[in-house]
């Protein structure tokens, strides 16, 4: 979904206006930020915020549709669409660390939503949309014989991305190691336990 058509003040993007945001909302939760906060973080108004957004509700659903429009997009890529199972399986893995590099504080943010308000039902809806796909790929790969057939596919998919989402809490982009290098890491040990050949 695209932010609407609103103008903002000069100097401030909407862009930069989610940042702060998306920074302040990680920091004391999305129920304890006040626009009045963001405003003050920004060193503007809280009506120089409604040239650009609503409200804090707009802010957040932007936040995560950013977060899941990635995801999903990666799902779509011609590497997951086809090809053995466990290929595609470890594409979407690949594509989703690239992802959380890419966009951290908004896939922070949103595996911290937690159903408040219809902003957060909405986003964990299309959470459990990306958790489907994830576990219809490891239910083929099991068909495959790609994987182990002695834990379920359901419990596979969730090690994967519970592994995956973990990086939210330690990895910095910044930090000297690219997301293809951990992304490489985190194949080889997940993918190593998880192929059968």
């Amino acid at each position: 979904m695209t932010a609407p058509g609103r103008r903002g003040r000069p100097g401030h993007s909407l862009d930069s206006l989610l940042a702060v945001a998306v920074a302040v909302f990680n920091e004391r939760g999305y129920e304890a930020t006040s626009m009045d906060e963001i405003a003050g973080r920004l060193g503007i108004t809280k009506s120089a915020i409604y040239h650009h957004v609503s409200g804090k509700g707009e802010l957040l659903r932007i936040a995560v549709d950013r977060a899941l429009d990635g995801l999903f997009a990666v799902t779509r890529e011609a590497e997951a669409a086809s090809g053995p199972a466990i290929d595609r399986l470890e594409h979407v893995v690949r594509g989703s660390v690239r992802v959380l590099s890419a966009e951290l504080p908004f896939v922070t943010l949103l595996l911290r939503v937690r159903g408040n308000s219809d902003t957060e039902r909405a986003a964990l809806d299309r959470r459990r949309e990306f958790d489907r796909i994830v576990s219809d790929l490891v239910r083929a790969a099991a068909a495959e014989g790609s994987v182990r057939a002695d834990v379920d596919p359901a419990v596979i998919g969730r090690l994967l991305f519970g592994t995956v989402n973990s990086l939210v809490e330690w990895y910095r982009p910044d930090g000297g190691m690219s997301a293809d290098a951990l992304a490489d890491a985190l194949v080889a040990i997940t993918f190593g336990g998880l192929r059968t050949g």
